[in-house]
């Protein structure tokens, strides 16, 4: 068996060790966590092979720059607008390449996106939290966090180089202008005028961004005696509104319960590309029903499927 170790040369902030999360325990308190924009994690293990919810690194718009001490291992980027260089080669990322002994890989931001995923053929050595590598931010536990000048493993790293090349881009990794939203479940908390501001005001991403959520500027959405709900399960993508009037976004290391009213909830197959969205841009929301959410995640899974599906056949 062989491996591949490497020196973390810089690491901005937030560059953690995720996977596929840990679904089924949040009525035990245990938020899910996982990849922020959870296809591109699928698309970059998928891309060499791995299992889809395999353990890879999440890089933040800090980047990340690496250093192979021994070994060699090929690896997959995918995700954001990123870019990398790679000995002499650079470029956009949503692409497989072999890095050995010696050789450095670093990974910028580029035009859009907030993060990217670096997949190994191999397993990424990192610790097991109730069945998950992926990193808890507010804990710590997990994976863990990636640090300037420490070291990861990876273990039965192999070199695959009929993987070996660039990766088509698919069309809804990107961010958008408009995401689609179910109102509620407790919209009855808000006065028509918020709930008309929703979905007619433009709303901007603030600085208040991690991986719990993102508090947005726009229209005050102030709730009518809602502050005493009682404490209720939430999920990724809930659009929760604070006494002040002020929206928040729930994202992948979201408290498993809260009682905020929350106004309307994204739908669930445009939560990755809303984690794509960089501060300080904005966004609107249009509401749809039920129906209509379940007919979009349909299709959307359909088209994911074939695009997966072609990375099989590279």
């Amino acid at each position: 068996m062989s491996e591949a170790v490497f020196r973390i040369v810089a690491a901005g902030p937030h560059v953690s060790v995720q996977d596929g999360g840990r679904p089924g325990l949040m009525r035990y308190g245990v938020p899910a966590s996982g990849a922020m924009d959870r296809l591109a994690l699928r698309f970059a293990n998928r891309a060499l092979g791995n299992p889809e919810g395999a353990a890879a690194i999440e890089i933040s718009i800090g980047g990340l720059l690496v250093e192979c001490l021994a070994g060699a291992v090929t690896l997959a980027l995918a995700g954001g607008g990123f870019h990398f260089r790679h000995g002499a080669a650079a470029g956009p990322i949503w692409v497989v390449r072999t890095i050995r002994a010696g050789e450095t890989l670093d990974v910028r931001p580029g035009y859009w996106g907030n993060w990217c995923y670096l997949a190994v053929a191999g397993q990424l050595v990192a610790p097991v939290w109730l069945g998950s590598r992926s990193t808890h931010a507010p804990s710590g536990l997990g994976g863990g966090l990636l640090a300037t000048a420490g070291e990861f493993t990876v273990a039965d790293a192999e070199v695959r180089p009929d993987r070996e090349g660039d990766l088509v881009l698919p069309f809804n990794a990107r961010p958008s202008l408009v995401y689609p939203v179910v109102m509620g479940p407790q919209e009855r908390c808000f006065p028509p005028s918020a709930l008309a501001a929703l979905l007619s005001s433009p709303f901007v991403l603030t600085d208040s961004y991690d991986r719990m959520g993102v508090r947005l500027a726009g229209p005050t959405l102030t709730p009518v005696d809602a502050l005493a709900i009682p404490s209720e399960a939430v999920v990724r993508g809930s659009i929760q509104v604070g006494g002040d009037g002020a929206a928040t976004v729930l994202l992948a290391d979201h408290q498993t319960t809260g009682g905020y009213p929350k106004i309307a909830t994204l739908v669930a197959s445009a939560v990755d590309s809303f984690a794509q969205v960089r501060p300080r841009a904005p966004v609107r929301f249009r509401a749809i029903d039920t129906a209509a959410a379940v007919r979009l995640a349909r299709r959307q899974a359909a088209v994911e499927r074939g695009v997966l599906a072609a990375l099989d056949r590279r």
